[in-house]
């Protein structure tokens, strides 16, 4: 059963570095952001094998939030190989990240 990834400064780099991933920045306190939240953890099971579904807790990663010049939450950059490819910023649905997900597969 797939789960989400969850991204620190240790294993950032790493976890993207290949393949198609989306990281979800949020924190605690974000009611949209705990809105998206069962959203990311049924993607994390449908694309597994597929895509790494991953999380920032901004709250405590302020270097990863600066280093990619997250302003609001949610957001959830997708990258591929190593790059960013696509943002989404704000609230958003389940939908609309599958069809972000599958067109970089």
């Amino acid at each position: 059963m797939g789960k989400y990834i969850g991204l620190n400064q240790t294993n950032m780099e790493e976890t993207i570095k290949e393949g198609v991933v989306l990281v979800d920045f949020w924190a605690p306190w974000c009611g949209p952001c705990r809105m998206l939240a069962p959203a990311i953890d049924q993607l994390a099971q449908e694309f597994e094998g597929k895509a790494k579904i991953c999380k920032v807790n901004t709250e405590a990663e302020p270097d990863l939030t600066a280093k990619y010049e997250i302003r609001s939450i949610p957001t959830i950059l997708y990258f591929k190989d190593g790059k960013i490819v696509d943002q989404t910023i704000g609230a958003t649905t389940k939908a609309k990240i599958e069809e972000k997900l599958n067109n970089l597969i």
